[in-house]
Order: C-alpha cells, then structure tokens, then sequence
C-alpha cells in the first residue's frame, strides 16, 4: 500500500469516526462521509466499502496493541504488581491517540459493535485479558473483580460525565478504581495443596 493510499484510509477513517460519533453510525452514511472528505463516492468505495468496513478497521486497529499486551501480562510472574502493570498498559492504549474518540465511539454504538465478526472477537481479546489478571485466582469473585478492573479503564468514557474533566483526570480516576478491585484477587484464592 503506498502512503498516499495509507494516508487517505486515515483521514477516511477519522471523518468516519467523527461523524459517527457526532451523529451517530446509523444516521451516517457514505455519502455523507465522502463529502466532509470532499472525494466522490466511488473513491470511498475503492478503501471501504461498507460502513461495517469502518467500523471494523477501527476494532482491528486494537487487535494488536491487545495481543501483544496480553502476551506481554502471560509471560509475567503472577502477582499484585504485574496486575497494576497490565491494567496500566492497557490504560495507557486507551488513552492514546485517536483512542478516546475511538471509546466514545464504541461507547455511542454498541449495538453495531456487538453486531460484528470484530467486534465479538474483541469481546473474547477482553475476556482473554482479565483471565490474565486473575491468574492464581480463578473463583468466581477473581474473575470478576479482573472483568470490572479492566471495565472501570474503558468504561470511564461513558460512566464519569463530570463536565470539563480532562483525559488524564479521568484515567486516573479510572486506575483508582482498577486499582481497589485488583486489591481483593487473591484474597479468596484456596491455599496451595501439598504435594
């Protein structure tokens, strides 16, 4: 691909994303999206095809900065510390970049997001990444407090509605509560038998 055509799937993809986000996916159309571009229709087509197409680079997008982290956090030690690191890093590709308008995309559209091959394959990254963070504690209460640490990080774009609060405010908010729920995995893990 040369970098031309790389850059015009960018800029395609940000206005997409924009105006999903200001409208809506539903109320967006292509044709909508090639004239904030200023392109024909037909060189729309030639990078996406369909609003789904969009919609599923933005989640293929973080398919690798998912896999390598959760490489990363299996090949790590099972401890309190290694939890707070995976749920850092994995904070800190949440609010990265276009991530956050990436989030509130997500956020505003979840029905299309779950409707999409990507989108459950996301799912199923997510639930392999707190699966990580539990390890050395899988009972029911591990797997959920490592769930709803990973969910307090993403979700802060939806669920803190405080007006003016900056990204880094909301990040670190958001680890706090991470951080609470990390705390108890273990807690209820049963003793390690004797061999």
């Amino acid at each position: 691909m040369s970098q031309s055509t790389g850059g015009t799937r960018e800029r395609i993809k940000a206005v997409a994303l924009e105006l999903f986000t200001e409208q809506g996916y539903e109320a967006t159309s292509l044709r909508e999206i090639a004239e904030r571009l200023g392109v024909t229709k037909a060189a729309l087509y030639y990078h996406f095809k369909s609003k789904d197409e969009l919609v599923t680079s933005f989640v293929e997008d973080r398919f690798g900065r998912m896999d390598e982290l959760i490489a990363w956090a299996e090949s790590q030690p099972v401890s309190a510390a290694t939890r707070r690191a995976v749920v850092g890093r994995y904070a800190d590709t949440m609010f990265a970049g276009e991530q956050p308008a990436v989030m509130r995309f997500f956020e505003q559209n979840q029905t299309v997001l779950r409707s999409l091959p990507a989108g459950r394959d996301l799912r199923e990254r997510m639930l392999r990444l707190a699966s990580t963070l539990c390890r050395g504690d899988e009972s029911p209460s591990g797997q959920l407090r490592a769930t709803l640490a990973l969910f307090a990080v993403h979700s802060s774009w939806f669920a803190v509605r405080s007006p003016g609060i900056t990204d880094a405010e909301r990040k670190r908010i958001a680890l706090e509560v991470a951080d609470e729920l990390l705390a108890g995995i273990g807690e209820h893990s049963p003793p390690p038998t004797a061999a």
